[in-house]
């Protein structure tokens, strides 16, 4: 028997998917490296050329710019209202999500894809009420940089020094219809930017100094560049997915969760190497007996953790034991894992007399497993390291001793 013939609930499953994917609407994002390439402007420019070939364009959110050949694109557009509301003295200009549901548009735009929503609003980001409207059936175009891509946030940080903290999964973007490169050499918008085109005189100066350096441009270029032909290839192998069922890559990516600072940077890591090498990925907690005493604030994080690792397309599993070590190694064996990657306090040995590290030990049990030493957060995970070192000293002397 064909081990590789798919059985008929599968295919009931498929043309389901197939029916829903019909009257799902299409996103189209503006996608750029930097505040000012120009992303809205080439989002106004494309509705009004639909718009003369009879599609039914609306302006749904387009955020305010002191930039005049942008906001003069506006006209001719019908604008819905925005949500205002009240916040802590603050009036607050939304998106009207129901309002667009109710006028039901073939195309509606709405800016800035990474915007974090007023408690007003029915869900936390905007990318969400775009995923409603697409649900709805209508098609939705939008911008964003790319320094709000999840996966891409500690390569950002790193060039730039700056944390961005709006971002959006990697699976709203990858799973856009179509997105458009905004693109402009780096010299010309730092002109755009002096020319008081992009931020106001005092803005500008301050953005020069900073972010807006031709490094910081050049790079955050070639990142954009790049993520579009990630995802471009992994449109290619979809295709090939479908066209081959039991097409798949023998990668299989192991990152391991911890409630440490720096893990998140490991699980962007580890979601950037199963996406280069088309593998599976999974993310793994054990579970040992100084879990029950852990703090609060760790636990927290783990769990913030854990949601990042599935929000990149993790499968998150959990085991039991107190040697850590030969747990993973032991999941990895079982699991056909064949790439582990893990921080590097783990791997660093104080002297040849300390005991062996987590890295040595973990390479002792599984011999044959690649496993890759992510640098960790700098001082944070420092001070996160020296804090475990206190609290471990104090569940030694908790009881005591007779």
């Amino acid at each position: 028997m064909d081990e590789t013939r798919q059985s008929p609930e599968h295919f009931l499953k498929e043309i389901e998917k197939e029916k829903q994917n019909l009257n799902r609407g299409h996103l189209k994002i503006f996608f750029g490296y930097a505040a000012g390439v120009g992303k809205t402007y080439a989002m106004l420019k494309a509705a009004h050329s639909v718009k003369r070939h009879g599609i039914d364009v609306v302006a749904g959110y387009i955020e305010p710019h002191a930039r005049p050949q942008t906001s003069a694109l506006v006209n001719g557009l019908e604008c819905l209202p925005n949500l205002v509301s009240e916040y802590n003295g603050i009036t607050l200009s939304e998106f009207n999500l129901d309002a667009a549901l109710a006028r039901h548009p073939q195309l509606i735009l709405v800016d800035e894809l990474v915007h974090t929503n007023a408690p007003v609003c029915r869900h936390t980001k905007r990318y969400q009420d775009i995923e409603e409207l697409l649900n709805a059936g209508i098609d939705v175009y939008t911008t964003v940089n790319v320094q709000h891509i999840e996966s891409l946030n500690d390569t950002v940080t790193s060039i730039t020094g700056i944390m961005v903290h709006e971002r959006i999964p990697d699976s709203v973007f990858d799973n856009a219809s179509q997105v458009e490169l905004v693109d402009i050499e780096p010299q010309e918008l730092i002109e755009r930017l002096q020319a008081g085109k992009v931020y106001n005189p005092t803005q500008a100066e301050r953005a020069t100094e900073n972010f807006f350096t031709v490094e910081n441009l050049t790079a955050l270029r070639e990142i954009a560049l790049r993520r579009c032909a990630d995802r471009v290839n992994l449109l290619t192998e979809t295709v090939r997915t479908k066209s081959h069922s039991d097409y798949h890559t023998d990668e299989h990516i192991l990152v391991c969760l911890s409630s440490s600072p720096s893990n998140a940077k490991i699980i962007r890591t580890a979601a950037r190497m199963a996406n280069t090498f088309k593998g599976a990925f999974t993310a793994l907690f054990v579970e040992t007996p100084d879990y029950q005493v852990m703090s609060e604030e760790d636990v927290k994080r783990l769990r913030s953790n854990m949601r990042l690792a599935e929000q990149l397309g993790a499968k998150i599993e959990t085991v039991y034991g107190e040697d850590v070590s030969y747990q993973i190694a032991e999941f990895a064996r079982l699991s056909g894992v064949s790439k582990i990657v893990i921080g590097r306090s783990s791997a660093t040995r104080k002297s040849i007399f300390s005991k062996p590290t987590l890295t040595e030990k973990l390479i002792a049990n599984a011999p044959n497993l690649d496993v890759h030493i992510i640098p960790d957060a700098g001082g944070k995970n420092a001070a996160y390291r020296a804090k475990k070192r206190e609290e471990k000293a104090k569940v030694y002397f908790r009881y005591p001793i007779f």
